[in-house]
Protein backbone atom coordinates (compact mmCIF):
# COMPACT_ATOMS: atom_id res chain seq x y z
CA UNK A 1 0.00 0.00 0.00
CA UNK A 2 1.31 3.46 -0.89
CA UNK A 3 1.04 6.73 1.01
CA UNK A 4 -1.53 9.42 0.23
CA UNK A 5 -1.18 13.15 0.80
CA UNK A 6 -2.99 14.44 3.85
CA UNK A 7 -2.10 18.12 3.70
CA UNK A 8 0.36 20.63 2.34
CA UNK A 9 1.92 23.02 4.86
CA UNK A 10 3.17 26.50 4.10
CA UNK A 11 5.12 28.62 6.57
CA UNK A 12 3.45 31.94 7.32
CA UNK A 13 3.89 35.04 9.44
CA UNK A 14 0.08 35.36 9.60
CA UNK A 15 -1.67 32.01 9.00
CA UNK A 16 -5.15 33.52 9.25
CA UNK A 17 -4.48 36.24 6.65
CA UNK A 18 -2.88 33.70 4.31
CA UNK A 19 -5.87 31.37 4.68
CA UNK A 20 -8.32 34.17 3.93
CA UNK A 21 -6.30 35.23 0.87
CA UNK A 22 -6.02 31.71 -0.56
CA UNK A 23 -9.75 31.14 0.09
CA UNK A 24 -10.37 33.85 -2.54
CA UNK A 25 -7.98 32.14 -4.97
CA UNK A 26 -9.06 28.49 -4.80
CA UNK A 27 -12.61 27.45 -5.61
CA UNK A 28 -11.95 23.78 -4.77
CA UNK A 29 -10.86 24.51 -1.17
CA UNK A 30 -13.19 25.74 1.56
CA UNK A 31 -13.08 27.15 5.03
CA UNK A 32 -14.34 24.67 7.59
CA UNK A 33 -16.79 25.27 10.39
CA UNK A 34 -13.91 25.01 12.85
CA UNK A 35 -13.02 28.30 14.50
CA UNK A 36 -10.10 29.96 12.76
CA UNK A 37 -9.17 33.37 14.07
CA UNK A 38 -6.55 36.07 13.70
CA UNK A 39 -3.52 35.19 15.79
CA UNK A 40 -3.99 31.41 15.47
CA UNK A 41 -0.80 29.39 15.08
CA UNK A 42 -2.35 27.22 12.35
CA UNK A 43 -5.17 27.91 9.87
CA UNK A 44 -6.17 26.25 6.66
CA UNK A 45 -8.52 25.29 3.90
CA UNK A 46 -10.03 21.88 3.29
CA UNK A 47 -9.54 20.69 -0.26
CA UNK A 48 -10.85 17.90 -2.43
CA UNK A 49 -10.99 14.49 -0.81
CA UNK A 50 -10.28 16.00 2.62
CA UNK A 51 -6.77 17.19 1.79
CA UNK A 52 -5.76 20.41 3.51
CA UNK A 53 -3.74 23.47 2.64
CA UNK A 54 -2.37 24.53 6.02
CA UNK A 55 -0.58 27.72 6.98
CA UNK A 56 1.69 27.39 10.01
CA UNK A 57 3.05 30.33 12.00
CA UNK A 58 6.83 30.65 11.92
CA UNK A 59 8.97 33.42 13.41
CA UNK A 60 11.31 33.95 10.47
CA UNK A 61 10.36 35.63 7.16
CA UNK A 62 10.64 33.88 3.81
CA UNK A 63 14.20 34.31 2.57
CA UNK A 64 14.74 32.03 -0.45
CA UNK A 65 12.79 30.64 -3.39
CA UNK A 66 10.21 27.96 -2.58
CA UNK A 67 11.46 24.39 -2.96
CA UNK A 68 7.89 23.34 -3.80
CA UNK A 69 5.05 25.44 -5.16
CA UNK A 70 1.41 25.30 -6.22
CA UNK A 71 0.46 25.41 -9.90
CA UNK A 72 -3.02 26.73 -10.69
CA UNK A 73 -5.00 26.05 -13.85
CA UNK A 74 -8.03 28.33 -14.41
CA UNK A 75 -11.33 26.54 -14.99
CA UNK A 76 -13.71 29.34 -16.00
CA UNK A 77 -11.47 32.05 -17.51
CA UNK A 78 -8.25 32.40 -19.45
CA UNK A 79 -4.84 32.28 -17.84
CA UNK A 80 -4.37 35.99 -18.47
CA UNK A 81 -7.75 36.85 -16.92
CA UNK A 82 -6.85 34.75 -13.87
CA UNK A 83 -3.45 36.47 -13.57
CA UNK A 84 -5.23 39.84 -13.63
CA UNK A 85 -7.74 38.66 -10.99
CA UNK A 86 -4.97 37.43 -8.68
CA UNK A 87 -2.96 40.62 -9.10
CA UNK A 88 -6.13 42.48 -8.09
CA UNK A 89 -6.30 40.36 -4.92
CA UNK A 90 -2.76 41.38 -3.96
CA UNK A 91 -0.50 38.86 -5.69
CA UNK A 92 2.68 40.15 -7.30
CA UNK A 93 4.13 39.16 -10.66
CA UNK A 94 7.52 37.46 -10.11
CA UNK A 95 8.29 36.19 -13.62
CA UNK A 96 6.17 36.43 -16.76
CA UNK A 97 6.92 33.32 -18.81
CA UNK A 98 3.83 33.56 -21.03
CA UNK A 99 4.63 33.22 -24.72
CA UNK A 100 2.98 32.64 -28.07
CA UNK A 101 4.68 29.32 -28.91
CA UNK A 102 3.43 27.02 -26.15
CA UNK A 103 1.47 29.38 -23.94
CA UNK A 104 3.90 29.32 -21.02
CA UNK A 105 2.89 30.40 -17.52
CA UNK A 106 3.13 33.27 -15.07
CA UNK A 107 4.94 33.05 -11.73
CA UNK A 108 3.22 35.07 -9.03
CA UNK A 109 3.71 35.45 -5.28
CA UNK A 110 1.06 35.56 -2.57
CA UNK A 111 1.02 38.42 -0.03
CA UNK A 112 3.81 36.76 2.02
CA UNK A 113 6.02 36.09 -1.03
CA UNK A 114 5.28 32.39 -1.62
CA UNK A 115 5.62 31.71 -5.34
CA UNK A 116 2.97 29.91 -7.37
CA UNK A 117 2.32 29.47 -11.08
CA UNK A 118 -0.72 30.15 -13.22
CA UNK A 119 -0.86 27.77 -16.18
CA UNK A 120 -2.99 27.99 -19.29
CA UNK A 121 -6.70 27.38 -18.86
CA UNK A 122 -8.24 23.94 -19.31
CA UNK A 123 -8.85 23.51 -23.06
CA UNK A 124 -12.52 23.51 -24.07
CA UNK A 125 -13.65 20.05 -25.14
Amino acid sequence: MASRTSNFCIDAADPYAQTMWWAQVLDDHRLTDEGQNPGDEECGLEGPDGRWLLFLKVPEPKSVKNRMHVCLRPTDRTRDEEVDRLLGLGATLVNDLRNAEDGGWAVLADPEGNEFCVLREVPAS
